[in-house]
């Protein structure tokens, strides 16, 4: 399908779709070398049960999914972009005391407990040990679909709601607003591979992130499928015997932008590519996928993934939100268009126009 003739609708649902589909499949083997993922599955590319904290559900995702369920509730529930504050409110409602450990990180149990408090929620990320990891950036595609069209107010919106885990001027949120970025520009009508990672040495940091991500894409340009990127990676990252040493953003983020790039924006060419690239996988998966599916739609992605997916958000006793892929991705979609349609009433208002527009599904309409 041309990319020109993708709806944003689908376009919002592959985004989900895809985030959701490669942290589940990336899940099975995170941590895992490449070489071990190769001696168990040859090319890992089906979901599968997996231990985790309990036995889990073929299609059942990892705590960076549950991240981006919370600003999913957030963002519908307020209809329109959203602060660190809006989002502290759904945390109290919404998450279940006993996910921390089983779904969601156990440090994240110690942010929870501050929430409480009186502290401001862009403070929290202060008393994150874990700021440079990649907490936000594997969570935060709803932020950059909120800001569909408008990678400028995705970059600023990311730095106001990863300051819940990370400081605001710090790595973690620097590769985070990366993210964001991608998405706002990928859900661009006539988006491209080329156009997303333009956008992203337009707007983002210099000394965080493009200097290493700039390096990184070069290095690996001349890679012809995700065997040889991930050898030709090998020598770049390999951390070990340290606390988290697979889930630092910078290298988690650069890897997603290059298997983006090989991938052609193809969302199923990202999430295999992915899985089977060793260390943090699922975080991976769900980066390059997402930051694909908002670019190219759904087509590619097998009805059976989107459905184990569903099916296993149903059974999860620890998730906070059990909607299908499809309610979550409309939900937004829906806030999206109606975001817009006040923003185009303000301006006629502003502009002294008599009428008032209305946007409707098949386009716009007067009142």
């Amino acid at each position: 399908m041309h990319e020109d003739t993708i709806r944003l609708k689908d376009k919002f649902f592959s985004c989900i779709a895809a985030s959701q589909i490669g942290s589940a499949m990336g899940a099975q083997v995170r941590g895992w070398s490449w070489q071990n993922i190769a001696d168990a599955h040859g090319q890992l590319d089906k979901l599968l049960p997996y231990e985790c904290g309990w036995k889990r559900e073929a299609g059942t995702a990892d705590n960076g999914i549950e991240r981006q369920k919370l600003l999913i509730t957030t963002i519908v529930e307020k209809g329109d972009r959203v602060t660190a504050e809006d989002i502290r409110k759904i945390w109290l409602r919404d998450i279940k005391p006993d996910a921390f450990g089983p779904l969601m990180e156990s440090f994240e149990k110690d942010i929870y407990d501050i929430a409480k408090s009186v502290v401001p929620a862009r403070d929290f990320g202060r008393y994150s040990d874990y700021s440079g990891l990649n907490t936000f950036a594997h969570s935060c595609h709803p932020i950059g679909m909120i800001n569909a069209g408008d990678p400028f107010h995705a970059l600023e919106d990311i730095r106001e709601t990863a300051q819940l885990y990370h400081i605001a001027n710090g790595r973690g949120t620097a590769w985070a607003q990366v993210v964001g970025v991608a998405v706002a520009e990928a859900l661009k009508p006539g988006a491209s591979v080329e156009s997303v990672i333009n956008k992203i040495f337009e707007l983002c940091d210099q000394e965080l992130v493009l200097r290493e991500l700039g390096k990184q894409l070069t290095y690996s340009v001349d890679c012809t499928d995700y065997k040889e990127l991930r050898t030709a990676f090998d020598t770049e990252y390999y951390g070990h015997g340290m606390t988290n040493p697979y889930y630092f953003a910078n290298e988690v983020v650069t890897k997603a932008i290059a298997i983006f790039r090989l991938a052609s924006g193809d969302p199923k060419e990202a999430i295999i590519a992915s899985v089977n690239f060793g260390r943090d996988t699922s975080c991976l998966a769900a980066i390059s996928a997402g930051i694909s599916g908002a670019l190219s739609g759904a087509a590619s992605i097998p009805e059976e993934w989107i459905s184990q997916v569903d099916n296993a958000a149903l059974v999860n006793p620890y998730t906070s939100n059990k909607k299908s892929i499809r309610e979550n991705a409309d939900d937004l979609y829906n806030v999206y268009r109606a975001r817009l349609g006040n923003i185009e009433n303000l301006a006629a208002i502003v502009d002294g126009e008599s009428t008032v527009i209305i946007r409707t599904e098949g386009g716009y309409g007067h009142g």
